[in-house]
């Protein structure tokens, strides 16, 4: 059977789901068609943190302005929706025990300052510092907060003895993706949308333009715009579209473990352990970034524990498989940061946590792309890396205005896909590095 949409969009996570309602809902377009041969928002929209933050150390500030502009949109959309993706603003939390860290983090703060994140201050006693709000978003600080000295665990009494400071980055926080994402989709469903369960396998480009997209399923799609938003799957679908893209896989996981101690303040930040951490037995530290955040599941005493030690490209296939080690790894070094993790570590509650995760696409400089491909009528929106929930909203926005032919903001020129062709950002590329943005 043979149909039409005005626009059809190729995969149905986050990113997805906010092309759809960008286009149906702020662009006005009808006949939208979403295509993914999973239910939406399974692959690995539901596998991340979850989390969002302004904190961009560079080296410009262009990831800061489309996430700054993303995070505008989740509190409008938050207060449209009635709440309905619990956004809050507890901020992240970069903590050390090395006083030459937190002079580095106190001038990276100051470097994002200028790009637009908002003040720093600086706090020797609680005396001056306002704590995060459990929940909602309204009325809070921007900028960051640099604890010096007792005021750190003072604030934060559970972490570790030896903590000489932490930086609270304040526009920050977390949300639930798939809450956002269903809402997104059925804005746009409301608006003339519709979702189809189907695998793509083969768009008709003849003449350099997009024609038809062809299902599994025998069915087909006559249209003359398409937008691959397919995740982990973007270089396999570009592949089909005969388009060389600059991208790969990386896999991350992360840990669900129960705290029914209380380890872990439920009304914690997202907390970063930001000094490399050395385990006993093993020969080197391991890189700083242990992550720790609550999570309200079934028993209300979780917690997430995440720490990306290994970031060598891996092919996407899914389910994927993790280390068993990992489990053990990361808890032990969660312990580093919040020593009253420790009692876990001696009861092997790791073999009882949760590992899952997915897989981060990637662009050589770890920055989306978002524009027009070079076939007429196709346009990427993918490689949102470990940016995906926080930055999907603008990055949605972004493809849209793509779409529809509007006027782009003036970021949009960073994140096309013919930035590639300018030998002078190829030097640039090669100078960051794939870390860049990455915690």
């Amino acid at each position: 059977m043979r149909s039409t949409a005005d626009v059809v969009i190729c995969g149905c996570g986050i990113a997805g789901a906010a092309a759809a309602y960008h286009i149906a809902v702020r662009r006005g377009v009808r006949n939208v068609v979403i295509v993914d041969e999973r239910e939406p928002l399974t692959l690995t929209s539901d596998k991340g943190t979850q989390a969002y933050r302004n904190w961009w150390p560079g080296p410009d500030d262009t990831m800061l302005r489309l996430v700054s502009r993303s995070i505008d949109l989740l509190e409008e959309t938050s207060a449209e929706s009635g709440h309905a993706f619990r956004l809050n603003r507890r901020g992240y939390l970069f903590a050390t025990a090395d006083s030459d860290k937190l002079a580095q983090l106190e001038k990276t703060a100051r470097q994002v300052s200028s790009f637009g994140m908002g003040e720093v201050r600086r706090h020797s006693t609680m005396a001056t510092y306002h704590p995060a709000l459990a929940e909602g978003f309204g009325g809070q600080p921007t900028g960051a907060d640099l604890l010096i000295g007792d005021s750190a665990r003072d604030a934060f009494p559970y972490l570790a003895d030896d903590t000489v400071g932490a930086l609270h980055v304040r526009r920050a926080g977390w949300l639930s993706a798939v809450a956002l994402g269903s809402w997104l989709l059925s804005q746009a469903v409301a608006n003339g949308a519709r979702f189809v369960r189907d695998r793509v396998t083969r768009v008709d480009t003849a003449g350099g333009r997009v024609r038809e997209v062809h299902l599994a399923s025998a069915n087909s799609i006559t249209t003359d715009r398409l937008v691959v938003a397919a995740g982990p799957g973007l270089p396999a679908f570009a592949r089909m579209l005969g388009v060389d893209l600059p991208v790969f896989s990386e896999l991350h996981a992360k840990m669900t473990l129960r705290d029914p101690r209380r380890a872990v303040g439920r009304d914690a930040p997202f907390l970063i352990w930001a000094d490399p951490v050395h385990l006993d037995g093993e020969p080197e530290p391991r890189p700083a970034g242990v992550h720790i955040r609550p999570i309200d599941l079934a028993h209300g005493d979780e917690l997430y524990l995440i720490w990306t030690f290994e970031t060598e490209p891996r092919e996407f296939s899914w389910p994927p498989s993790f280390d068993r080690s990992y489990g053990d790894v990361v808890l032990r070094g969660a312990a580093r940061m919040v020593p009253r993790l420790a009692p876990y570590v001696a009861e092997g509650a790791a073999a009882t946590g949760f590992i899952d995760g997915g897989f981060y696409c990637k662009t050589p400089e770890n920055r989306p792309l978002i524009g027009p491909l070079p076939i007429e009528g196709a346009f990427v929106l993918g490689a949102l890396s470990g940016m995906g929930v926080m930055s999907a909203h603008a990055s949605g926005e972004l493809v849209s205005l793509h779409v529809a032919g509007e006027q782009l903001p003036e970021y949009a020129r960073w994140f096309l896909p013919s930035r590639y062709d300018d030998p002078a950002y190829g030097k640039l590329v090669e100078e960051w590095g794939p870390l860049v943005g990455q915690l």
